[in-house]
C-alpha cells in the first residue's frame, strides 16, 4: 500500500510499505477513505519531537472496517468509523476513570508515571513516534487500529468524510479547551492560534454561551477565516499589544479564558531564539505567557497546545497572585465524542468549513510543504487515499 513516512526531519514521502496485519484479536484493519495533517505532524516534520526510525504519519484518520479481529463483536467489514487519535485499551485504571490519554497499556515501551522529555509518557498516539508507542498513523491506504472494541465510532451515512473527520482530534481538542473552563455562560474567550485548533475552540466557546469570542493570530488569512467561519473579534501581535487590547475590551479586567492553541512552536524573532538555546529549551512559552498576562484574575487558562520541554522563568509570581486555573493535556476524546457526533449530526455545529486543501494522498509531501510554509493560504489540508 501506499503511505506518507517520516524519514527524518524534513522529509516525508509518499511510500510503498507493506500492507498492515491483524496482530491482535482486538485489532480491525481500516480502509482508510479520509485522513488529515495536524499541526503537531509538524512538529515531527521538524525534528523538534524525536523520531529515528521510518514513521507512517497520521493520526487524523477514519474508513471503513476491511477486517476484524476475532474478539471485535461491536464493528463488522463495510462499518464506516472515525477513531480517536489517543490509543485506549479500555480496562485499566485510568481507561475506566474517563482520562484515556493516560492509558495504562497502550504505549508499553515508554510509558509511566514521571512524564520525562524522553521517556515515560502517556497512551500511545497513531503516528506519533516511538516515544507514542510507535503505532503506524493513518496518512494510508489502510491502518491497523488496536483495541478497536473501544474507541472507533460508527458515523451516520448520511454525513460526509469532511463533516466527521475532524471528530478524531482538532474538535475534540478545542472542545477539551472550553469544557475545562466549566464555562457558565456570559464570559469573553481569548483564543490565542487560529489554526485548525483555535477554530474548533472558537466554535466550542459560542457553543458553550460565550458572550464574546477572540482570536489571536499572527497571520491575517488565518484571522480572516476566523472572522469568516466563527463571527469572532481579531486580534494580530504584530498590530497591537494583545494584552492591553484584550483588557481594553474586558473592563480593564482580562478575559475570563484564554486558550493557548498554539504551543511549543509559535512565530519567534531572534532574541526568543538565542534564549531557547541558552536555557537548553525547546521552542518558546511566549504564547502561554501572554494567557497569563491577558487571563482575568481568578480566570481560567486552557492549554492544547503542544509543549516538549521545561522553561526557565516560569512566571509561577502572575500564576499564583492571579489564582490562574490551568488545565491543560492530551484530549481525552473518549470523553466527549459521542456528544460531539451528536452537535455535527444535528447541524449544531459545521467542521468541515476549515478546510482549504484537499489533496490525494500521492500528494501529501506537498501537503505538508505548504501547510509548514503557511503557502497559499493553507488552513488545513484533508488527503484522500
Amino acid at each position: 500500500m501506499k503511505a506518507a513516512v517520516f524519514h527524518k526531519p524534513g522529509d516525508i514521502s509518499v511510500d510503498n510499505v507493506p500492507d498492515p496485519q491483524i496482530l491482535d484479536p482486538r485489532d480491525i484493519i481500516l480502509k482508510v477513505t479520509s485522513t488529515a495533517i495536524c499541526g503537531s505532524d509538524l512538529h515531527i516534520l521538524s525534528g523538534a519531537v524525536p523520531q529515528k526510525e521510518d514513521l507512517i504519519m497520521g493520526h487524523e484518520f477514519m474508513g471503513v472496517v476491511e477486517e476484524v479481529g476475532s474478539a471485535i463483536t461491536n464493528l463488522k467489514r463495510g462499518d464506516r468509523v472515525v477513531v480517536p487519535f489517543p490509543i485506549s485499551c479500555g480496562k485499566c485504571f485510568f481507561c475506566t476513570h474517563s482520562a484515556s490519554p493516560a492509558c495504562e497499556n497502550s504505549n508499553f515501551k515508554h510509558y509511566g508515571p514521571n512524564g520525562d522529555l524522553l521517556d515515560q509518557k502517556g497512551a500511545g498516539l497513531f503516528g506519533y513516534t516511538d516515544l507514542y508507542g510507535g503505532y503506524s498513523g493513518g496518512q494510508a491506504e489502510y491502518v491497523r487500529v488496536p483495541y478497536a472494541d473501544v474507541s472507533p465510532r460508527v458515523v451516520p451515512d448520511n454525513l460526509t468524510d469532511e463533516q466527521v473527520l475532524f471528530l478524531t482530534d482538532i474538535f475534540p481538542t478545542g472542545w477539551s479547551a472550553i469544557d475545562w473552563a466549566q464555562m457558565k455562560g456570559g464570559e469573553v474567550v481569548a483564543v490565542f492560534g487560529s489554526g485548525p485548533v483555535g477554530l474548533m475552540a472558537q466554535k466550542a466557546a459560542w457553543i458553550n454561551g460565550a458572550s464574546r469570542v477572540i482570536a489571536i493570530d499572527p497571520l491575517n488569512y488565518r484571522l480572516d477565516k476566523a472572522r469568516l467561519v466563527n463571527n469572532v473579534d481579531t486580534l494580530n501581535p504584530n498590530e497591537v499589544d494583545v494584552v492591553e487590547a484584550i483588557r481594553q475590551m474586558t473592563g480593564g479586567r482580562g478575559a475570563d479564558v484564554c486558550v493557548d492553541a498554539v504551543g511549543f512552536e509559535p512565530e519567534r524573532n531572534f532574541a526568543d531564539k538565542v534564549k531557547a538555546a541558552i536555557n537548553f529549551e525547546k521552542g518558546s512559552m511566549k504564547v502561554l505567557d501572554m494567557c497569563f498576562e491577558a487571563v482575568r484574575r481568578m480566570g481560567t487558562v486552557s492549554i492544547v497546545g503542544v509543549y516538549g520541554s521545561p522553561y526557565d522563568n516560569f512566571p509561577m509570581h502572575r500564576i499564583f497572585d492571579k489564582g490562574i486555573t490551568i488545565k491543560q493535556g492530551q484530549a481525552p476524546v473518549l470523553n466527549y465524542i459521542d456528544h460531539l457526533i451528536q452537535l455535527v449530526t444535528d447541524e449544531k455545529v459545521v467542521l468541515d468549513d476549515i478546510i482549504t486543501h484537499k489533496l490525494a494522498l500521492k500528494d501529501a509531501a506537498e501537503g505538508y510543504k505548504i501547510f509548514d510554509e503557511k503557502t497559499d493560504d493553507c488552513v488545513k489540508v484533508v488527503l484522500k487515499p
